[in-house]
């Protein structure tokens, strides 16, 4: 596989590459990040590699990181190419202090959102939009038929959520259905070796409800970068964005580091490529952001959509890796005997299911 092997977005038909690239970083508003020039280096380089599929938001960089996407596809060396490639955006992050309405879900302030997004991409439709995070305080219903109707005016392609719990975006689905609205089609959520309290739920959720998964974050802030280790933690006067009292850094994470280098090892690949490739080989995950600073970080990235890791190392990292799941997940598991009692259903033998961790691929 290569980031030219296309894949299809959810139950869409709409083609992507398997590794996507995050845009959260263009821009240096935010006190990191890449400048101007560097940004159009790494999505050249992309594109270049057959990458299709660029992910950014209204509130990334404060919106600068949309503005070097619309001055890349207009006016520079992307110029005529908008047509070619997928444009992923989000709405819900409020860009305009004391205004209650300037970001969220409800019709007014998606409506506004997209205006300006479009305005700042430059381009006359957005491809995929994101509801970006969970707005409690906008009806679901209000929020869908907003979307429809930005779909029915030509002005947005596909929609997706992005960090939102399974049971909304389950009661978004059905709703859209019920109602002939236009259905989601992605699920953007945290995933990486030391993130996976999602695959109960969401992941679960996401393959019923015809969902692509694009995880965000797969290598943990860079903790699985193969930057740190044991012996070189994050220093607190490091130009890096992880610092010594990151939560994410634990002896579980430490244990996690130490398996995926002997795993990155064997295979002769770097740390990084066997963390992303791990995400990218679990089931119902379709495209995997991936964030560059550098075209380094990017060429390095994108040889893991070219690898592949066997079965033993896939079992090997959900072993390390494997965290606690939330009731009834393990309940269910063990009384799995009950319903079957010694039977076997679709090529499984339930009598053992209750004995864990068991593999990913076997379990889901």
């Amino acid at each position: 596989m290569s980031n030219a092997h296309y894949v299809t977005l959810g139950r869409s038909g709409l083609r992507v590459s398997p590794l996507c690239l995050g845009a959260m970083t263009f821009g240096t508003e935010w006190g990191f990040g890449s400048d101007v020039e560097t940004s159009n280096a790494v999505i050249s380089r992309y594109l270049d590699g057959g990458g299709n599929f660029i992910d950014t938001a209204n509130m990334y960089t404060k919106g600068h990181s949309e503005a070097i996407l619309g001055d890349y596809f207009t006016t520079g060396a992307g110029k005529g190419k908008r047509d070619r490639v997928v444009i992923a955006t989000k709405f819900m992050g409020n860009a305009f202090p004391g205004d209650p309405n300037g970001g969220g879900a409800g019709r007014k302030a998606i409506l506004d959102q997209l205006h300006h997004s479009l305005r700042r991409l430059k381009s006359d439709y957005i491809d995929l939009y994101w509801a970006h995070f969970w707005d409690r305080h906008t009806p679901l219903d209000e929020m869908m038929q907003t979307l429809d109707q930005c779909v029915k005016a030509g002005k947005v392609r596909y929609i997706g959520f992005s960090d939102h719990p399974a049971w909304v975006c389950a009661q978004a689905q059905c709703e859209a259905s019920f109602k002939h609205w236009t259905p989601l089609v992605a699920l953007q959520i945290e995933y990486s070796l030391l993130q996976r309290t999602v695959e109960p739920e969401l992941f679960s959720m996401a393959k019923a409800m015809g969902m692509g998964i694009t995880p965000w974050s797969p290598l943990a802030g860079g903790l699985l970068s193969g930057k740190f280790s044991r012996t070189n933690p994050p220093k607190a006067d490091g130009d890096d964005r992880m610092k010594p009292d990151n939560k994410r850094i634990t002896e579980h994470a430490w244990r996690v580091v130490d398996v995926l280098g002997d795993v990155a090892a064997a295979r002769g690949i770097t740390i990084a490529q066997a963390a992303l490739r791990w995400c990218m080989q679990k089931d119902g995950v379709t495209s995997t952001i991936i964030g560059a600073r550098t075209l380094k970080q990017l060429d390095d990235n994108l040889k893991a959509a070219s690898i592949t890791l066997t079965h033993e190392d896939m079992k090997r990292l959900d072993e390390v890796s494997a965290v606690p799941r939330a009731f009834p997940w393990d309940f269910l598991d063990m009384v799995r005997t009950a319903i079957h009692n010694g039977t076997t259903i679709n090529g499984i033998t339930t009598d053992a299911w209750h004995l864990s961790p068991k593999s990913d691929q076997e379990r889901w």
